[in-house]
Order: structure tokens, then sequence, then C-alpha cells
């Protein structure tokens, strides 16, 4: 029978008013390469453990329920973390990318971590694990 697998996939969207713009953010921060273009309207971004897809929308354009797109900094309680090896020369490559570091490093039993605003009004978060990482706090 198809459809039995039940390995869930996991695509990650992320809505930007200019293409060019944020596909070169992306790539430089993170170090992204563009596959498949679809159009004028995405593009996606490979190089993470799942694509990302940049969606080309309008600020003002209609997003969820009432709700119209609005590209200045926002609060969403979803966010991307990405984990590095090194943090302070990862925060130095997205910060020379066009983000904008909001918080100072911080140190937790897990390791540290700094929150980033990129130019679209998205959060981010830098992590560096040290010892176990998360294990560190589990019970």
């Amino acid at each position: 029978m198809q459809g039995t697998d039940t390995t869930m996939h996991l695509l990650i969207n992320i809505d930007v008013p200019d293409l060019p713009a944020a596909e070169a953010v992306y790539a430089q921060a993170f170090g992204l390469t563009a596959a498949r273009r679809f159009g004028d309207g995405g593009v996606e971004l490979l190089g993470a453990q799942a694509p990302i897809y940049l969606l080309r929308n309008a600020a003002g354009t209609p997003a969820a329920g009432d709700s119209r797109r609005d590209y200045a900094r926002h609060w969403t309680p979803v966010h991307l973390d990405v984990v590095v090896d090194h943090l302070e020369p990862a925060l130095e490559r997205a910060t020379r990318a066009g983000l904008v570091q909001e918080t100072d490093i911080r140190e937790a039993d897990w390791g540290c971590i700094v929150r980033l605003a990129d130019p679209f009004g998205h959060g981010w978060c830098l992590l560096q694990f040290t010892g176990r990482g998360y294990d560190e706090i589990t019970t």
C-alpha cells in the first residue's frame, strides 16, 4: 500500500519580500546554496538538514487569517536555530551578511546561544553545544 512510510520529511518555508537579497543573506550567513528555482517566486536552498524554501511574497499581501505580511521585526513562536561548531566566527559571518545581533552571547549548561534577526524580520538563534549538549540538562 502506498503512503505507509511514517518518516516525516521537514521542509522549511520562509516568506521574504526580496528573493535575490534573501538568497544572498542566507548563502553568506549560513553557507547555503541555491538548488531549484521556481520562476521568480521561490528558490530552494540546500546545505542544512532540511531544504529551505525562500518564497517571495510582498509586504501587505494576505498571510494567515486576516493578517497581512509585515517584514518589520516581529515575534513568532517559531524560529530557526542554527547549530554551529564555533559561535563567534558564525556570528561574525551572519552579521556581515546582514543579520542583526539582538542579544549578547549567553552561556548555558548545554552551551552558548545568541539571538539574531534577519533583514526580513525573522528570528534566528546560533547555538554552540558544549559537553553533552542538551543532555547536560535532561533528567
